[in-house]
């Protein structure tokens, strides 16, 4: 059976990674709507080679533009945060993977409606992840992890009973300071934060390697798609990006997946579930790695971890908080405007300064993550002063 699919942020790494599995396997696969943030060109382009019924691209201004590069293509145009929200209507699966706050509206909508979800949002789990767990249990959505470790846990999983879970391990890179000092990693430029030693990826998340925002953000991510408490998530450095993460079980067995460092690794288990599919990713040659090690995190170098699990312990509106703070200090990070150590800095005085209390809608999610970035914003043009 034809598995129908949408892929919100079709022209992102991840929508990119999507279809060239599913266009390895058109009869297995059909994509009946892709969507984009501003890119119309490579939109259409995607929209007409995968034959989609619908391309969506939310900034509205460019929809005529969307409309001529479609013309005759069969394929309809469509533009603005509705139309998002409307392309996983037809979908039997929905690829979550816009980036950000922007991804928030139509993965609710998509949990709502029951879908099932690969979700490669962090946002929308960071944020509003007791809200879309809680919608989930109600309208008998699925919601299925892409993340390399929370996809990884998910497989470790299969067959088990949560009651048999002692706790879970999310592997981390340790990211290109891994073994940098305090000193060198306060002074680090944009370019050598970016620089990750094992993955391909966009400068924001390759940042928060490096500060280990990205693994604080993860905990938070596993807590809500596992149900388990901070307390029984560990974090472990693990510099080979081989095990992607592990479970270990009451009975003291330790199960770990291990791969090559490719998304398509975990795309494919999404896309197939409960099945699998074959990849071109490399194959694991554990021979020739010949070895594989792990160290605890150091948080006095990397407090950005520390930090992440306080907001999650804290609850409420931390981790809205916590994230939207990142995403500014980050920008501006990568603007020259602060240094890499102030990442953190204006992470914690958000932290420090934010409201406390639960969001009890998306809107409310949305409002608190644009009050704390015009916070912080204003806090960075103030010291730049």
């Amino acid at each position: 059976m034809t598995r129908k699919i949408a892929i919100l942020g079709a022209t992102g790494s991840i929508g990119k990674s999507t279809l060239d599995l599913v266009e390895r396997s058109p009869e297995r696969f059909e994509v009946v709507a892709v969507t984009a943030a501003t890119n119309v060109e490579v939109l259409a382009n995607i929209a007409r080679r995968t034959h989609a019924k619908l391309a969506v691209i939310a900034d509205e201004a460019r929809f005529r533009e969307l409309e001529q590069l479609l013309a005759g293509s069969g394929c309809q145009g469509a533009a603005g945060e509705h139309a998002l929200i409307t392309a996983a209507s037809e979908a039997d699966l929905v690829i979550a993977a816009i980036v950000g706050c922007a991804g928030l509206r139509p993965t609710m909508a998509a949990v709502e409606a029951g879908k099932t979800i690969a979700i490669a949002n962090k946002e929308a789990l960071v944020t509003a992840g007791r809200l879309m767990i809680d919608a989930a249990r109600a309208s008998g959505a699925t919601l299925l992890p892409v993340d390399s470790e929370h996809n990884a846990i998910f497989q470790c999983l299969a067959g088990s009973r949560r009651e048999d879970v002692s706790r879970l391990v999310l592997t981390a890179s340790g990211g290109p300071f891994r073994t940098a000092s305090a000193e060198f990693i306060s002074a680090a430029t944009p370019e050598q934060a970016v620089a990750h030693p094992n993955w391909s990826m966009g400068a924001k998340i390759s940042v928060d390697s490096a500060t280990l925002m990205n693994k604080g953000l993860e905990l938070i991510e596993a807590h809500y798609l596992f149900d388990l408490p901070s307390s029984r998530i560990d974090v472990l450095i693990h510099p080979q990006s081989v095990v992607h993460s592990m479970v270990e079980f009451v009975d003291g067995s330790v199960l770990a997946q291990l791969g090559s460092p490719d998304m398509r690794i975990p795309i494919a288990y999404a896309l197939a579930w409960p099945e699998r599919i074959e990849t071109p990713a490399q194959r694991l040659d554990l021979a020739s790695i010949a070895r594989l090690d792990f160290e605890k995190p150091d948080l006095e170098r990397f407090p950005a971890l520390r930090l992440a699990r306080s907001a999650l312990e804290s609850g409420g509106a931390a981790p809205i908080i916590l994230n939207a703070a990142n995403e500014i200090a980050v920008a501006s990070f990568l603007a020259g405007r602060i240094r890499f150590n102030e990442i953190v800095r204006l992470v914690d005085w958000a932290l420090e300064n934010g409201h406390s209390g639960a969001p009890k809608s998306i809107a409310e999610v949305l409002e608190i993550d644009r009050q704390t970035r015009e916070r912080v914003d204003a806090e960075v043009k103030a010291s730049c002063d």
